[in-house]
């Protein structure tokens, strides 16, 4: 009885010291996904157009405090017109820790590019953090643009 206890006792230690936990390691250069764009739908010259996105980074350098630097850039793919934006440092100086979220993104208007009275477009989206890491791009859904 007492050797049946002690191989029992021997196997749940090797179970439970040959278990690791498997750490997941989130990449340094950061990694976006399209979540929503409102209104789908809009007249020209109103706005505001809104696009959110969800972000990850592995070392936490996302988003600028400096005036003057872009890091998150919005192309019109009708016309390649690019729009460039400045977000937050999300994360500390130096902290190196993995960060998620969203972010949105504030379009003032647009407009129809050429002589009809409908339009779609869609646009291609991506950030650039501190270290320079581009970011995947991203094409948001169709907006719908009318006169």
């Amino acid at each position: 009885m007492v050797v049946y206890r002690s191989i029992i006792l021997i196997c749940f230690a090797v179970l439970f010291f040959s278990c690791k936990k498997e750490e997941i390691k989130i990449s340094e250069v950061p990694s976006i996904t399209f979540n929503n764009l409102s209104p789908s739908s809009i007249q020209e010259f109103d706005g505001p157009i809104v696009f959110t996105i969800n972000y990850v980074d592995g070392d936490g350098d996302l988003g600028e405090n400096t005036a003057g630097i872009k890091n998150l850039f919005l192309k019109d793919n009708r016309n390649n017109l690019v729009y460039e934006y400045r977000f937050q440092q999300l994360a500390p100086d130096n902290s190196n820790i993995a960060i998620q979220g969203s972010l949105s993104i504030e379009l003032v208007n647009t407009a129809i590019t050429n002589d009809s009275n409908e339009q779609t477009a869609t646009f291609d989206i991506y950030v650039v953090d501190r270290a320079g890491n581009r970011s995947n791009t991203i094409t948001s859904s169709v907006l719908s643009i009318y006169r």
